[in-house]
């Protein structure tokens, strides 16, 4: 929270900085759905519409001695993943993770799908050489299992198409394309592997799943990573080595031995119903010899940072931690430090509060200083009333200059206070990525909230406030509370501007909470609680420091014993900010004498 730092300018700067940060956050998350919404729903539902039995039909066209009858299923199991394969394409049907659960509000242990009821096909087109688009998820598959290991084999026109499945520990699934006999039918030199995945809701909160549900993917040979959440994905100029879908703890993805080049995608919001995103990928992979000999491997797995770093294949980057320093901060500073915590086996609700109370340690020499100034400040104040009184119709430069003077002569560095906001925006940020993408949150409950990851919803509303939904969390309400009286508590304190048609910074402070609550009320509840813990000990620091650590006569004779030293030599920045307004004031007077 911004305290009073003397300085108008400042305040203003660093508050501003602070509402556009959490504004924009506010927008972009929560309001990213695009006008077209309604098309796309209905270009969906036309799409669920198509029936086995049609794409059977298409695919004894080209094999005339299948009917649709012949259609089988398959499975493979291991205690991550239970997997059904169909002979029609002979795709992954289903994918189901057997160690986690959906959100359900009734169902607490609804079975947790990637892959199921046709939601994700995929496949690889290439023409014949008599220019007729072939693709194997039309084509007709026989299966055969061995152990951990399933093969279906299709003849196309006296070509043999093998593919290969065997399930490995991991979350992974090996899958191995043989032909023979293909060279004779096509001319191509690439197969385009195509494909479509609408993604199903599993987590609670819909607006924020949907936000971290997008494409993600590694290319430079694995050393580069990069996601895309724009409706269309254009990567032609890059060798993919994988790519993915990923949800908000959960991703799917497949890795090609040789990469794949010409890389297209496309991906669109879902308003209502049981899927969040639709997608659509489109990427070459080369034939050799004319024949279709190609290794990759499909990976369907949590979020979870240590298995994915174990790959070795740069997945860590698919978990959203935040870029640079704020990903760093998550990595090597929140993440062990929760896990540190939690491994003592207590609570997640408290293992949050302590962590908090962690922080907040770490962060005391800062809070001191900060409330150190405003206690000086406090005490300051009758002699810049005074001067806002000497010069209340003079220029403002110069009654700016006179308030600098005073604060030098002083000792009071009226820029100190913004050092606590800038800390804390890194701060704020990391954790806005920490709570929402830390999986061992997922599902942990505490008090009311049934999922730290996502809102409590213990208030529900009859009718939906735009920005706030149909509900009130009670840990946004809570924060908000304790914000409003640390805001209180401290805005006394502040000076308020001057100059004419400058806002009210008291107002201003007031209305902060405010959009902490439209902010918080959609956001994980896990990061409500840290906020509500860190205020009410911020509250408690206040009082602390105000009634046991600083003394106010001591601060007001330190103040009076500054004033009858020479004053400090000015900083740089201080005589920057002096040379800028004292050269915009004689820029002034010129303007005004050409006037005359």
């Amino acid at each position: 929270m911004q305290q009073n730092n003397g300085l108008d300018k400042n305040q203003l700067i660093s508050f501003g900085v602070l509402s556009l940060l959490l504004i924009g956050f506010m927008l972009y998350f929560q309001n990213r759905q695009a006008s077209t919404e309604q098309e796309n729903i209905a270009n969906q539902a036309k799409k669920t519409e198509q029936t086995t039995a049609a794409k059977a039909n298409a695919a004894t066209g080209l094999n005339v001695n299948v009917t649709p009858n012949a259609i089988q299923k398959v499975n493979l199991k291991n205690d991550e993943l239970s997997l059904e394969f169909s002979s029609l394409g002979g795709q992954v049907s289903s994918v189901r993770l057997n160690q986690y659960n959906a959100y359900d509000g009734k169902n607490k242990n609804k079975p947790l799908y990637l892959f199921s009821n046709k939601n994700a096909e995929y496949g690889f087109e290439f023409k014949d050489k008599a220019g007729k688009i072939v693709n194997t998820k039309d084509l007709v598959f026989t299966p055969s299992v061995a152990g951990n290991t399933v093969t279906l084999t299709s003849q196309l026109s006296g070509a043999t198409i093998q593919f290969i499945y065997t399930l490995s520990p991991k979350y992974t699934l090996d899958f191995k394309v043989r032909t023979q006999g293909l060279s004779q039918l096509t001319s191509d030199k690439n197969a385009t592997f195509k494909w479509d995945y609408n993604v199903r809701e599993s987590e609670k909160g819909r607006a924020q799943e949907q936000t971290h549900t997008e494409f993600t993917y590694a290319f430079d040979n694995y050393k580069a990573y990069d996601y895309d959440a724009r409706s269309e994905m254009d990567e032609t100029k890059e060798t993919l080595n994988w790519i993915g879908i990923k949800q908000q703890f959960f991703a799917a993805v497949i890795e090609a031995q040789h990469g794949f080049t010409q890389s297209k995608g496309y991906q669109d919001n879902i308003e209502t119903g049981e899927y969040l995103k639709k997608f659509t990928y489109d990427g070459q992979v080369a034939f050799t010899g004319g024949e279709f000999n190609q290794d990759f491997t499909w990976y369907f797995m949590p979020l979870d940072l240590p298995l994915l770093k174990s790959y070795n294949k740069n997945f860590d980057e698919i978990l959203p931690l935040g870029w640079s320093f704020i990903g760093s901060l998550n990595r090597h500073v929140f993440m062990p430090m929760y896990n540190l915590i939690s491994s003592w086996g207590i609570a997640a609700g408290w293992a949050i509060f302590i962590m908090t109370i962690i922080v907040k340690l770490i962060l005391s020499p800062v809070m001191y200083k900060q409330h150190k100034l405003s206690a000086m400040m406090k005490v300051i104040r009758p002699e810049i009333d005074e001067v806002n009184k000497k010069y209340k119709d003079a220029d403002p430069m110069k009654k700016q200059q006179e308030t600098m003077a005073v604060y030098r002569k002083a000792g009071v560095n009226q820029l100190a206070g913004c050092l606590p906001a800038l800390v804390q925006v890194p701060l704020f940020y990391a954790l806005f990525r920490f709570f929402p993408n830390m999986i061992d949150l997922r599902g942990k409950s505490f008090w009311f909230a049934e999922d730290l990851t996502a809102y409590d919803d213990l208030i529900k509303l009859p009718f939906s406030i735009p920005f706030l939904g149909d509900h009130l969390s009670i840990f946004a309400l809570a924060c908000t509370i304790v914000i409003l009286i640390y805001t209180m508590m401290t805005a006394g304190n502040m000076q308020q501007p001057q100059q004419e048609g400058m806002p009210n910074m008291k107002v201003l402070m007031y209305i902060f909470p405010v959009t902490f609550l439209f902010f918080l009320n959609t956001s994980a509840s896990g990061l409500s609680w840290y906020y509500f813990v860190s205020n009410a000990i911020n509250i408690i620091i206040i009082l602390v420091i105000k009634y046991v650590i600083l003394d106010e006569k001591k601060i007001h004779a330190q103040i009076q014993e500054n004033k009858q030293k020479a004053p400090k030599p000015e900083g740089r920045f201080q005589k920057r900010m002096r040379e800028m307004m004292e050269q915009a004031q004689e820029q002034q007077k010129q303007q005004q004498k050409n006037k005359k």
